[in-house]
């Protein structure tokens, strides 16, 4: 009978909790797809709705420059990608590669000639929401149109890539002449782990890396052997203007340090989604489940402290850049976007920032990523901030001095404690007490 019970208890139970099989994306509470916004690109159709907002038309770029502007986007974040490897790839080649532009929260992708401009927003609670901007002039005084797109984008956007979530990808391939990637060859998964000669194959990259190959500025013209190809013609080029018209583009520039900093963007709001996804998940599902076997309201089993501390521990080593590829040299761009990035970040009393950029030997000079300030971390559900903070301070006060955090430093750890205590809202109050 205890048996029998049990198990009645356990169907109940999982009756309110959906099938594993079911996409994440879709599970309670999250509902991607039919979840409203409220990231930037949402924010500012309503201001553009309300009259509060308008976008001029450009005979050059159509909508693109007042959209950056709108949004707060430099454009010396301009990096320019030729493989044809996105939504609109039958446009892409060296001739017309796509130019993305970035800030902490929104991505925007734009070809020449393209009829819409795309874009990726994170909303604080749903991670990456796909838009597009239809890039036809409107006459009349009547807006440009937002479109949300859901299954088309997440037909690529969602994949084991991306741990089954909505998220960035970012890939280095082995082009042809045309900007098709050789998939014969293989490609690469690009993240602050990647070593620098697997990345950015397909890309234009503009900067000097000294004796550091990557794969950029090449295309590869021996589809039978393209791993042979010769990488060296294509590092150190600060100058586009020989392999395509670059005044396409609202600049010359794809830089390197932008290309390094989108990377390690990407890889981070991938990690946020992921614990917030999981984490809300496991809190519904121990809902569900206390709720069944009548046990109170806030019992914690041990397998819902399991399943909080795997949604948060990739995501506290992706924050603090473990495993991140070092560097052999100095890294310079030429867009000027490293100063437009590091002026952006709030400072302590001594003029540091964790927007400072290192670039010697490894991106941040203290390493301990700025999108800790952003909306969506802030956002994470509070079982998730509460093992991260736990687990940050672990690390920082030098608790924790496992393999994974070799890469800090006692200088480091005390140099980002004190930055966090003195320009980060919301740390729990034994941050400043150990001081």
């Amino acid at each position: 009978m205890l048996n029998r019970c049990f198990l009645s208890l356990w169907v109940v139970a999982l009756a309110g909790v959906a099938s594993a099989e079911e996409a994440a994306y879709e599970r309670p509470p999250i509902g991607y797809l039919s979840a409203s916004g409220h990231d930037p690109v949402a924010t500012l159709m309503g201001r553009i709705d309300a009259g509060g907002v308008r976008l001029q038309w450009d005979d050059k770029a159509a909508y693109l420059p007042a959209l950056l502007k709108a949004l707060n986007i430099p454009v010396s974040s301009q990096v320019l990608v030729f493989s044809k490897t996105s939504f609109q790839r039958d446009l892409i080649d060296p001739q017309r590669p796509r130019a993305l532009y970035f800030n902490d929260d929104v991505y925007v992708g734009y070809v020449p000639g393209g009829n819409v401009i795309e874009l990726a927003s994170t909303d604080p609670q749903n991670g990456p929401m796909y838009f597009t901007l239809d890039q036809g002039k409107r006459g009349g005084g009547t807006a440009p149109s937002f479109t949300r797109q859901t299954d088309a984008c997440l037909q690529c956007h969602v994949s084991s890539a991306t741990n089954e979530m909505p998220g960035h990808l970012l890939r280095s391939v082995f082009p042809d002449a045309d900007g098709l990637p050789i998939l014969s060859a293989g490609t690469f998964r690009t993240n602050p782990t990647s070593p620098l000669k697997q990345r950015w194959g397909g890309w234009y990259v503009t900067g000097t890396s000294g004796t550091q190959v990557h794969m950029g500025n090449v295309v590869s013209a021996d589809r039978e052997n393209p791993d042979k190809t010769d990488f060296t013609a294509g590092t150190n080029v600060r100058d586009l203007s020989s392999r395509l018209d670059t005044s396409q583009y609202l600049t010359p520039h794809s830089d390197i340090v932008a290309l390094m900093v989108l990377e390690h963007q990407t890889y981070v709001h991938n990690l946020i989604t992921r614990a917030s996804y999981l984490t809300r998940i496991t809190m519904h599902d121990a809902a569900e489940m206390n709720k069944a076997l009548g046990r109170p309201v806030d019992f914690r089993s041990d397998s819902t402290t399991s399943r909080i501390k795997n949604a948060v521990e990739p995501l506290l080593k992706g924050i603090l850049c473990s495993e991140e590829a070092a560097l052999t040299g100095a890294i310079e761009g030429t867009s000027g976007f490293a100063k437009d990035f590091s002026v952006r970040g709030p400072r302590d009393a001594k003029g540091r920032s964790l927007r400072d950029l290192d670039l010697k030997t490894r991106l941040l000079k203290y390493p301990c990523s700025y999108l800790i300030y952003s909306a969506s971390f802030d956002a994470l559900p509070p079982e998730a901030l509460e093992r991260f903070y736990q687990r940050l301070f672990d690390v920082l006060s030098g608790k924790d001095q496992s393999k994974e955090y070799a890469h800090l430093s006692s200088a480091d750890r005390k140099a980002i404690l004190d930055i966090l205590v003195a320009t980060k809202k919301g740390l729990p109050p034994y941050f400043s007490q150990s001081r």
